[in-house]
């Protein structure tokens, strides 16, 4: 049980501690939805040309470019040529390979991936499993209502990183024993 609870707290205290890369440039920007300030990032990224691609996994079928473009505020409209919408993923390993297709239709070898901090170490670890020949930086974002710093005082923080920390724990599980799938 101590094993289990200091592997936790470890777990906690890198996502506490995630931090954006000062540089972060690649091949191409992959960002898992699952909020809007996920997706600003990523459009942010691109327009600042950190990449020259980008892939927002996990767009619910009804979502339009112009609703994407209308809720990040981009200041370049999100072009075909330059953006792509992933209208198949469910869900974290969904994401992955999808992810992992658009990557070898395109021959990157290096991705930013954008998503929350507490999300990054199950989406990197879904990632790796899929594309385990492409150099993956993480870049986290950061939730305002999430306060990670004091994560071990804060219920409902706590709450969240325990159910991700399960999610993490069974994704590599799965990958290990059965592979990606």
């Amino acid at each position: 049980m101590a094993g289990a609870l200091s592997q936790f707290a470890w777990f906690a205290h890198t996502i506490a501690s995630a931090e954006v890369p000062d540089t972060a440039n690649a091949d191409a920007i992959v960002v898992l939805t699952g909020g809007q300030a996920r997706v600003n990032e990523a459009v942010r990224l691109l327009e600042e040309g950190r990449a020259n691609r980008l892939l927002i996994s996990g767009v619910h079928p009804g979502t339009t470019r112009q609703q994407l473009a209308a809720v990040t505020s981009s200041s370049m409209p999100l072009e075909e040529a330059s953006v792509d919408l992933d209208r198949v993923a469910l869900n974290t390993a969904g994401n992955a390979l999808e992810t992992a297709h658009w990557v070898r239709k395109n021959g990157f070898s290096s991705l930013l991936v954008v998503t929350s901090a507490y999300h990054l170490p199950r989406a990197k670890a879904e990632l790796s499993g899929a594309l385990p020949d492409v150099d993956l930086i993480a870049y986290p974002v950061f939730s305002t209502d999430l306060n990670l710093d004091r994560w071990y005082r804060e219920p409902t923080t706590m709450r969240l990183l325990m159910r991700e920390y399960v999610k993490y724990i069974v994704a590599r599980l799965r990958i290990t024993v059965l592979g990606v799938r």
